[in-house]
């Protein structure tokens, strides 16, 4: 397992939840409200609102919340105008790419932010798109394994447009570029209803293995670039064995 993923699963097992979860929620209005105001307030025609939206319903968002994020961001009074998408990339301990995503009212203060936590966990800025190379951009779709069989997910995911499936016992992941999320969507809804989840996401394409110590490092640098109010996402390029994930998951 790699990277942001790991990280992802540690922090769900870990850690104040409530705190966590009211971040999370606010994140999630966040990037609603400026989703439904750079495109179309409809889901159905606007991707990256319809993929926030299912972020939302996924992390249990009330639907009214939802659609008081999405009526305030079509009538001009959420506040996403003043919201202005950043994206940070640098390294962490042990050489370790990442790229922070954050949507801003003031870039100064995420920029002092983001480069006091790298510098804080032994980490640096770089300028910009000096680490994106090492990362593929890719929409992703996931369905549980029990929505259809490993073969008919792939031949159904092939006329839907993806470039690639991957099965486990879990779950079918389907990937593309980013511009045929909502054409993938739609395919795959109208043949396994809805999907677990859809976004837009950064894989790396290489991995740096970590041991433990420097494992411990940069996961704390994650934990506090994710906790930043401006942050939206966190992207890096570690990958961890199974044990030692284990470990700190304890």
């Amino acid at each position: 397992m790699a990277g942001h993923s790991q990280f992802k699963n540690i922090m769900h097992r870990k850690g104040a939840q409530d705190a966590r979860r009211g971040r999370q929620f606010a994140k999630l209005i966040r990037e609603i409200t400026v989703s439904a105001k750079q495109g179309l307030p409809d889901p159905a025609a606007n991707p990256r609102l319809r993929a926030a939206i299912q972020a939302a319903r996924k992390e249990n968002m009330p639907k009214d919340t939802v659609d008081r994020a999405v009526k305030k961001a079509s009538t001009g009074g959420g506040g996403g105008d003043d919201y202005v998408e950043v994206r940070y990339e640098g390294y962490g301990p042990n050489g370790v790419a990442l790229i922070v995503e954050a949507l801003t009212d003031n870039r100064n203060r995420t920029a002092s932010e983001v480069r006091a936590a790298f510098n804080k966990y032994g980490g640096a800025l770089g300028e910009t798109n000096s680490v994106s190379f090492m990362f593929e951009r890719l929409a992703v779709i996931r369905y549980p394994a029990a929505a259809a069989s490993a073969d008919g997910m792939l031949d159904a995911a092939i006329e839907a447009g993806a470039d690639n499936v991957e099965s486990s016992d879990e779950w079918h992941e389907i990937t593309g570029a980013p511009d045929s999320l909502s054409a993938m969507q739609d395919a795959l809804e109208s043949r396994f209803g809805a999907s677990d989840s859809a976004k837009f996401d950064w894989r790396p394409r290489t991995s740096v293995p970590l041991d433990e110590e420097a494992a411990t490092s940069v996961l704390k640098l994650l934990d506090v670039l994710d906790e930043l109010d401006d942050v939206q996402n966190v992207y890096a390029n570690f990958d961890l064995p199974e044990s030692l994930l284990q470990k700190l998951s304890a």
